[in-house]
């Protein structure tokens, strides 16, 4: 099991939330799409085994033209071996999803789309800067499914400014006439360098306190829970069969490569990060330079690691892979911490596992921070 993740680092404008890596200007796209695909050329030799996943993020994906997916698919077929039914997911903005722009994503190879709603609610998006509405979030849903895609994921966004129980309620409902076969929900977080950041540090942020916040996404537990979604990952919900296979292996510790600038690899034994800054990325490419920066993972790390993303899902961890793989006792070493997390409702033990439970899963970072090992 081995995947690729593309950045596609574009987007028409700047989410007001939002500090991934992109840029509005998109007069290099054609000469981006070019570095990437050389990009894969220089990188072929990293992964030899069959690719079971490949993954459009940014960025704004679904801004790529026929020709330029073409022209990335033809890259990824000449030096990767692309297994038969391979998961490969487009992300993609409601705006950019008509009926001539569908037909071009199904018939280049997307199986999977991820879909941006955000929020039905009008006055949240136009707040959020999105670049879409609510009749258009509601109208690519429909479009997508009557173009053949079975396998649609939707995201949400819960404790955005100015909402209440009673808007994410209304915003729950409305996705589930859809029936996407998996969702994902994010907090809003605030960060710096974007503009509610800025708005927070002038006190002009109409921010959701934290308990209103937790109310939220508890809501959202249970509503999905008894829509049929299975609940596996803090943030992500699905159908039988559709949980993402691509955000899984991540969280499974496949290796995966990580193509265009900002995008993060990861081979087992390091992490590597490509630069977060276009123009010095495509000079780099031009020359045959890969502007990655790599981090070797001591033993520790990786047990660590595998902490941090076994907890993040309804699996959790197995105390005999921890005692066989990293030679470490978790549950003697942290024995009275583990017992209050579980007093507190917070985590359950069967057996040789461990997993947190819903109300873990909210405070998962800071449970999984406490059991990490420094020496």
């Amino acid at each position: 099991m081995a995947g690729i993740y593309l950045h596609i680092p574009f987007c028409k404008q700047a989410c007001h939330y939002c500090n991934f890596h992109f840029s509005t200007q998109l007069n290099y796209k054609s000469e981006m799409i070019a570095a990437l695909c050389q990009e894969v050329e220089i990188r072929h030799g990293e992964i030899s085994e069959p690719i079971t996943s490949i993954y459009f993020g940014g960025g704004t994906p679904s801004l790529l033209a026929a020709n330029e997916l073409e022209a990335i698919f033809s890259a990824l077929r000449s030096y990767f071996e692309i297994a038969p039914k391979a998961e490969i997911t487009l992300e993609a903005n409601p705006d950019d999803l008509d009926q001539e722009k569908l037909s071009m994503l199904k018939e280049s190879g997307i199986n999977r789309l991820s879909i941006g709603i955000q929020s039905f609610d009008d006055d949240s998006l136009k707040y959020c800067n999105r670049a879409h509405d609510s009749s258009e979030a509601a109208s690519c849903l429909k479009l997508a499914k009557d173009a053949g895609f079975t396998n649609i994921s939707a995201d949400l966004m819960y404790a955005l400014p100015g909402t209440d129980l009673d808007h994410w309620a209304k915003d729950l409902q409305r996705l589930l006439l859809f029936s996407p076969r998996h969702i994902s929900l994010y907090g809003l977080t605030i960060e710096e360098r974007t503009v509610f950041g800025k708005w927070q540090t002038l006190g002009k942020l109409d921010e959701v306190p934290e308990v209103k916040a937790a109310d939220q996404y508890r809501l959202a537990i249970e509503v999905l829970s008894n829509a049929g979604y299975d609940h596996y990952e803090v943030s992500n919900f699905a159908k039988p069969g559709y949980h993402s296979r691509h955000n899984t292996s991540y969280w499974q510790g496949a290796p995966y490569l990580g193509i265009g600038p900002g995008a993060h690899s990861y081979n087992g034994k390091a992490r590597g990060a490509n630069i977060s800054n276009n123009q010095t990325y495509m000079r780099a490419i031009r020359s045959d330079q890969l502007p990655i920066e790599w981090e070797q993972l001591s033993d520790l790390d990786k047990l660590n690691e595998y902490l941090f993303t076994g907890l993040r899902t309804n699996k959790g961890i197995d105390l005999n892979i921890i005692k066989e793989q990293f030679g470490k006792h978790l549950y003697d070493d942290y024995k009275a911490l583990l017992s209050d997390f579980a007093t507190r409702g917070l985590l359950t033990k069967t057996n040789n596992n461990i997993r947190l439970t819903s109300e873990g899963f909210m405070i998962a970072d800071e449970i999984t921070w406490r059991l990490f090992y420094d020496t």
